[in-house]
């Protein structure tokens, strides 16, 4: 229970804890025969157009071709908007894929932020093992998953109360919000093409086809992993090519 400067009281927000994220795919332009005809207008000129109204089934060595020797631009014509609900911490990876993606946030400063917190679920390893670069992570026992849980749960309430607390005596939500960790859930739009997506699944998902190793930080690839599986479905030719050329972005 808070109390407003006028005094008023006012009721705390009972914390929530989650393990998992959300992605949904909100809007898209995004086909295999967006590849085709950005391709083919290079020898065919205007004629690319008809592209639009074939089976880019018939095409499918071609975007391979393009895929194998990595000429890119074809795959950017498309857009894939993503509606993403998942960690702060997820979200300060994101940013670091700039070329190719447009973000909105939501923000602390114009809304009061809700208590939703992420909690690891038991699948997700706790113990880094290892030097930085040669380290890897193995499961945690029952007291380190118990721990890890009690002192998240103690940490998030005792965060939430102190901005409710800041709130209810008319401190400002951009100033408020400092107290909050990055282990509070937000949400955006992402938006993005083929191209960018391939870049960003290249290094935030592990995958046995990969020519070259990723590692990432496995709440970001739990994004990387629905993203991927709604991508597949619009684009299942140039899907196929990225994974038979190492699912390196062209």
């Amino acid at each position: 229970m808070t109390v407003t400067p006028d005094g008023t009281p006012t009721e705390t927000l009972k914390p929530d804890f989650r393990s998992d994220v959300t992605v949904d795919l909100v809007k898209h332009t995004a086909g295999d025969s967006d590849v085709l005809w950005a391709a083919r207008v290079s020898t065919a000129g205007e004629q690319s157009l008809e592209e639009l109204s074939k089976d880019p089934e018939r095409s499918k060595g071609l975007i391979n071709y393009l895929m194998r020797d990595r000429h890119g631009s074809p795959f950017e014509h498309n857009s894939m908007t993503f509606f993403i609900s998942a960690p702060i911490f997820v979200f300060r990876e994101f940013m670091r894929h700039r070329v190719g993606w447009s973000y909105n946030e939501e923000s602390g400063r114009y809304r009061e932020l809700e208590p939703v917190f992420y909690i690891p679920g038991e699948s997700r390893k706790l113990v880094q093992q290892g030097r930085p670069g040669k380290y890897e992570f193995v499961a945690g026992t029952p007291e380190q998953q118990k721990l890890t849980t009690r002192a998240m749960e103690d940490s998030y309430r005792q965060a939430y109360e102190a901005y409710q607390e800041m709130l209810a005596a008319g401190v400002a939500r951009e100033v408020a919000r400092a107290v909050l960790p990055v282990g509070l859930y937000s949400s955006m739009y992402a938006t993005c093409n083929a191209r960018s997506l391939m870049h960003f699944l290249g290094l935030r998902t592990q995958h046995e086809l990969a020519k070259v190793p990723s590692f990432p930080q496995r709440e970001i690839e739990m994004v990387g992993e629905q993203m991927e599986a709604r991508w597949a479905k619009l684009m299942p030719l140039t899907y196929a090519a990225f994974n038979a050329n190492g699912r390196v972005a062209p």
